[in-house]
């Protein structure tokens, strides 16, 4: 599973980066993003999808977490 960056742009949408791979793509849809729940699976502007645990809280912004390719 890679590790990967979420961090925000300046219009506000969320960037995936994956820096062995030097991908970084505009997350287009996020499972859960609710204050109570937060994560699950994206699907990033290419099309293609990952999947990272899902947190109980929104998270402070840039993050580090592991991610797993669908």
């Amino acid at each position: 599973m890679p590790s990967v960056m979420l961090r925000k742009r300046e219009d506000g949408k969320l960037l995936f980066y994956v820096a062995k791979k030097d991908l970084e793509e505009t997350i287009e849809s996020l499972e859960f993003d609710s204050p109570d729940k937060w994560g699950g699976e994206v699907v990033l502007g290419d099309g293609s999808r990952y999947y990272f645990d899902v947190l109980e809280t929104p998270p402070k912004l840039p993050l580090t977490l592991q991610a797993k390719r669908l």
